[in-house]
């Protein structure tokens, strides 16, 4: 169901109940002399529904576009109130005008001497409540989307860092590792022990950071030395390397070991010797942490798979709005990485397998089309049997019972289908488990 098809059914539905509530509270019944002026007045007020309704949505849609902190709560909820009742007024004075000089054909005078504020209370009240439900519904689905979002950093973050231990401790590189320190040993025991201290360095910061989502640039740095340092003891003159000292701020945070997936990836696809050295340059650059390589690619490399540096994007793009930059120009590799100031909270979830994760999303997926498909047979039949009450006996208008006890039905499923209250069992256990009883 696309945006435009979705927003013109509520648009819609809303300007039934307002007709319906409308006519029950001023006219104290459908007191209609003919079924023209039944039309005109329900289109008068699907009039007033469509126009109050794309300005509030036009308004609202801006709103949630602009950026908000975390706590200014308060403050957009009295923007949003503020605006929609200065839209709905403004809304509500030219469609009077409209309606008064287009289709009674009464004076613009005449229309400007009877202005009241009591021809605008009841559009007010009915825009007030729409927001209400409106901030109750979007609200709880933002509760909700942090609830998966929160779900999805665990889980990514969890497979992330599973793929950095596994590039880290590859069999390849661990081998070339100790053929590196076997062939020192007996050249230069001195410089083997060397090399086994800063392994051992580079393999304990690994099991340090794997409990972590963020670790400081600084510790990182100083990993990404030590590693460097390690590279440089294995092929001596084949790798040049520039690390900054110090950082601009002691704050900064950064992706545990996506430094050493990238230099890595650097080392694995470069021919790398004393003619062809591999340069690897590391800085701070506009909030990003920037890692560029020059590029001399080996011709025996099989097709990279890029699951390294998709692994970084995808733990970047969950915590931050900031993208990881990728480019290849001028015989230079660049990854810029941004910069975090704000650590993400440690969240908890509760596993389970992926087949029980796509048995309920299709449940749920099925409850919220039935859903949508009985509240869009209920906004076409109900004015359907409207018209067949007025058409045959209005005297009686038996109409209300099925669209009280429909209108109710629907509530339910709506509560039934988002959740709204569900979990109350669960609660009530725990609280009398909390009790001791």
């Amino acid at each position: 169901m696309n945006k435009l098809f979705k927003n013109s059914l509520i648009l819609f539905g809303i300007g039934v109940i307002v007709f319906i509530i409308a006519n029950f509270i001023f006219d104290k019944g459908f007191l209609y002399k003919n079924f023209n002026e039944f039309l005109i007045s329900f289109g008068v007020f699907q009039m007033y529904s469509l126009v109050l309704g794309i300005l509030n949505m036009t308004y609202f849609d801006y709103l949630s576009k602009r950026e908000w902190e975390e706590n200014q709560h308060i403050k957009r909820i009295l923007i949003s109130i503020i605006g929609a009742i200065l839209l709905t007024l403004i809304g509500l004075f030219f469609m009077n005008m409209f309606t008064s000089i287009v289709i009674s054909g009464n004076s613009y005078d005449y229309f400007i001497e009877r202005q009241t504020l009591g021809q605008y209370k009841f559009g007010l009240w009915v825009t007030l409540s729409i927001i209400v439900v409106f901030y109750s519904v979007h609200y709880y689905n933002k509760y909700q989307q942090n609830r998966v979002k929160e779900s999805q950093i665990v889980a990514k973050n969890q497979a992330a860092k599973f793929e950095s231990l596994k590039n880290q401790l590859d069999p390849h590189f661990l081998f070339n590792s100790l053929n590196v320190l076997t062939s020192l040993i007996g050249e230069n025991p001195k410089q083997a022990e060397k090399f086994t201290t800063k392994l051992s360095k580079v393999y304990r910061y690994v099991l340090e950071q794997k409990d972590k989502d963020l670790i400081p640039l600084e510790e990182e740095l100083k990993f990404a030395k030590s590693y460097m340092e390690l590279l440089k003891m294995r092929f001596e003159d084949g790798v040049h390397f520039s690390i900054p000292e110090t950082v601009s701020n002691s704050e900064l945070k950064i992706v545990p070991l996506s430094l050493q997936l990238l230099l890595e990836n650097a080392v694995k696809h470069n021919i790398i010797t004393s003619k062809k050295p591999l340069e690897i340059r590391i800085y701070e650059k506009h909030g990003f942490l920037v890692v560029e390589n020059n590029i001399n690619l080996k011709a025996s490399l099989d097709k990279s798979t890029k699951v390294g540096l998709k692994n970084i994007h995808q733990r970047y793009s969950l915590i931050s709005r900031e993208k990881v930059e990728i480019s290849s120009a001028n015989n230079v590799f660049k990854v810029k990485l941004p910069l975090l100031t704000q650590k993400i909270k440690t969240m908890k979830i509760d596993y389970m397998n992926d087949s029980e994760k796509y048995n309920r999303a299709k449940k749920r997926v099925n409850d919220i089309k039935t859903f949508y498909g009985n509240l869009i047979a209920y906004c076409v039949i109900i004015p359907f049997l409207i018209v067949v009450n007025y058409r045959t006996n209005w005297s009686h208008k038996w109409f209300v019972y099925p669209m009280l006890g429909w209108g109710i039905g629907i509530v339910i499923q709506a509560f039934k289908v988002f959740k709204y209250g569900s979990n109350w069992e669960e609660r009530k256990i725990r609280e009398f488990m909390d009790r001791d009883v």
